[in-house]
């Protein structure tokens, strides 16, 4: 449950609990997700439900809905049909996108099938039904790693971004989960795109942040066996992992369905999976207050690049965070360097405000400790006060 304000606004209360809504009295300014209301003891005649909200839940009658909407309430209905519910209360997670659908698939693989189908451009109710789901995800999401900015700073969190391309025997595949690793052993809060390479790769080693150093190094040659994501084995791998170290450390994982033929990675127990990529990609980063590592990657992970350049540039989110990047050769080769346009742009020039500058914000390593400490003592900068 979550209380809000906003201005004079009234306070509008959350609740994704039967026990919350039992405990609660009147129901004005309540909204409810997801509960079944169609049983006692709900009596829902005898209790105030003006300005109340109920989103996919459950009632005994047709006529009991009716009646709320009749004395006050909105009552958003439930949807026919769908693989996924609109209205879940919580993050998905490894056992539950893996658990069996229809016709041998995965529930993860019949939700992909189904958001295919659908198209890039679907009907309004299918639409509806896809945004209403990418907020439960927001919401759920939000019960993870605090609600305001000043939660989300105590949570230390720190995304790693990189080529969904890169196979489990690539060079960069075990310094990103090295990274991963020590930055979880230092206290933050590690979150990937939740995908195949070196998403896999950064929640893999914050899976094994508490294990000793020789662990990671047997993972991946175990994982390496199956190198990419359409080699026979490549799942069973990373079970045979889980398996020799089920009590792992904790990460997020954030993919989407929009890539959805890349399949989520095992290695983290909460996984915000949404339809929408832009909220996902935008999000991802914006959560991210202790920073960013770059992994080598290729447009994706370019274009992530300068998304965080401009959120610093603008301080979009009220902070600025570190842009830490992992490999020279990747990101700053001779023949043309993306880390080195990036800092000409953070540095700007005399015409640039102050408030506009964050190249003391970047760093370029190939060691993951050279990274990790740069992150421990660069702490997030609160947005500038505007110059002349």
């Amino acid at each position: 449950m979550r209380l809000s304000t906003a201005g004079s606004r009234p306070v509008v209360t959350e609740v994704d609990d039967l026990a919350e809504l039992a405990a609660g009295g009147s129901l004005a300014g309540v909204v409810a997700q997801g509960l079944r209301l169609d049983e006692p003891p709900f009596d829902l005649a005898s209790v105030d439900v003006a300005g109340a909200a109920f989103l996919g839940c459950r009632f005994a009658s047709a006529e009991v809905e009716g009646a709320l909407v009749e004395r006050g309430a909105l009552v958003f209905g439930r949807f026919a049909d769908l693989p996924y519910d609109p209205y879940r209360t919580r993050l998905y997670d490894v056992a539950e996108l893996g658990a069996p659908a229809a016709e041998g698939r995965t529930v993860d693989e019949e939700i992909f099938r189904h958001f295919q189908a659908a198209g890039l451009v679907p009907n309004v109710l299918e639409a509806l039904a896809q945004r209403l789901h990418d907020h439960a995800i927001d919401d759920a999401l939000g019960d993870l790693i605090g609600e305001t900015m000043e939660e989300r700073l105590e949570k230390r969190i720190v995304a790693i971004m990189g080529g969904h391309s890169m196979h489990r025997d690539d060079p960069w595949f075990r310094p990103t989960a090295e990274t991963a690793r020590l930055l979880s052993r230092a206290g933050f809060f590690v979150v990937s795109g939740g995908g195949p390479g070196a998403m896999e790769a950064a929640n893999l080693g914050a899976h094994l942040a508490n294990e000793p150093d020789g662990a990671l190094d047997a993972a991946i040659a175990t994982l390496a066996k199956a190198p990419w994501a359409t080699d026979d084995g490549y799942v069973e791998r990373a079970h045979e992992v889980l398996e020799r170290h089920p009590d792992g450390g904790t990460s997020l994982a954030i993919p989407t369905w929009f890539y959805g033929h890349e399949p989520s990675n095992l290695f983290s127990p909460h996984i915000a999976k949404y339809f929408s990529n832009s909220l996902r990609e935008d999000g991802l980063l914006a959560i991210a207050l202790h920073g960013i590592v770059f992994a080598p990657g290729s447009a994706g992970t370019v274009q992530e690049i300068f998304q965080d350049a401009a959120q610093n540039r603008y301080s979009s989110f009220g902070w600025r965070s570190p842009m830490a990047f992992l490999g020279r050769a990747r990101w700053d080769p001779p023949q043309g360097s993306v880390y080195r346009a990036l800092e000409a742009e953070a540095r700007g020039n005399e015409k640039t405000k102050p408030e506009h500058r964050y190249d003391d914000v970047l760093t370029l390593s190939d060691e993951p400790a050279d990274l990790v400490s740069f992150i421990q003592r660069t702490e997030p900068q609160p947005k500038p006060a505007r110059g002349d």
